[in-house]
């Protein structure tokens, strides 16, 4: 079987098993590695050390996983529109308004793996990731002709904008690779970055996690500066400001037609007294099936206490707070 005829029945096996595009390239090292080399230097990756401990084989894909050499970039839309805004509730991020996608995406790269073995021979290997492990999904997306990187950092596909999960199968198959995409469209358009609320995108293509709402209300562990509470507005979990306002995504983001996601139209947004007030046991039952549990129960409070103050309600808060 030619490596053409290969990339051909891979690609038609990720579209059946639910995904909505898809691309081939190899694992050569990614040309942006002294950028990446400074945006830690700098220290714009805040308390997400991970990224630190992952940098050389982020800048070298050829050693994830030994003997690799191909990646099979996947994309899954996420997309939902917004319910109309509710008094005394703060905002989700889209990608999070359903199962932890961690866990809703292993059945069909589970599946998608094992086709990729059922192609070569018994020891061919084929290892999947989705948001985990030292993979630069955005930069072996760009290079399997997905999209580009747009100036808020975020993948933007032309026919569908950015609102999307990537995964990835890492295979040493021999498979035809996909010319990469080549063009930037953002032009000179502005409007991600002079909409970021807390300035964090210090220049086109940068993006200082310690100023962003994603990063402060997911990753950042402790107390929040205040000096940045008032710009995080409503926000608990995440936040789709320098997305939302992408002309890419306000003329192609369609809703996402089928429930793999296990979207929840209830996540998006949440009562804020009652989740400042709740306890860890209800948080468990509650949000341990979402992306929410990353933060984790105390993290969800201190965020929505944040929200309780920027919204004037904070004032309705009982004596005792869990913490």
């Amino acid at each position: 079987m030619t490596p053409e005829r290969r990339a051909g029945l891979i690609k038609r096996r990720s579209r059946e098993v639910g995904f909505d595009a898809v691309g081939i390239t190899d694992l050569q090292p990614p040309p942006h590695a002294e950028a990446f080399r400074r945006w830690l230097e700098v220290g714009m990756a805040g308390t997400m050390t991970y990224m630190s401990h992952q940098a050389s084989r982020r800048l070298d894909p050829r050693t994830i996983v030994a003997g690799a050499g191909r990646a099979v970039v996947l994309v899954k839309n996420y997309f939902q529109p917004d319910p109309p805004p509710h008094t005394g509730t703060g905002r989700v991020a889209k990608y999070a308004r359903g199962e932890d996608y961690h866990v809703a995406l292993k059945p069909p790269l589970q599946e998608l793996a094992q086709y990729v073995r059922s192609l070569g021979t018994p020891d061919t290997i084929a290892k999947w990731y989705v948001d985990f492990g030292p993979v630069p999904e955005r930069e072996l997306a760009q290079r399997a002709g997905l999209g580009w990187i747009g100036k808020n950092t975020m993948l933007i596909d032309p026919t569908r904008g950015s609102y999307f999960f990537l995964a990835a199968v890492l295979t040493d198959l021999e498979i035809a690779v996909d010319q990469p995409f080549e063009a930037d469209r953002c032009g000179s358009c502005r409007r991600c970055l002079d909409a970021c609320p807390t300035d964090a995108f210090p220049e086109e293509r940068v993006l200082d996690s310690r100023r962003c709402i994603s990063y402060l209300t997911i990753e950042h562990r402790g107390e929040i500066d205040p000096s940045i509470h008032e710009a995080m507005g409503d926000w608990v979990f995440g936040c789709d400001i320098c997305q939302d306002v992408c002309p890419w995504n306000v003329k192609f983001a369609v809703a996402d037609a089928d429930s793999q996601l296990g979207a929840d139209p209830a996540l998006a947004s949440l009562d804020l007294l009652e989740l400042a007030t709740i306890t860890d046991d209800a948080f468990d039952s509650r949000f341990g099936w979402t992306a929410l549990e990353r933060p984790g129960p105390n993290g969800m409070r201190r965020n929505a206490r944040i929200a309780l103050h920027n919204i004037g309600e904070a004032s309705s808060w009982p004596t005792s707070l869990p913490r």
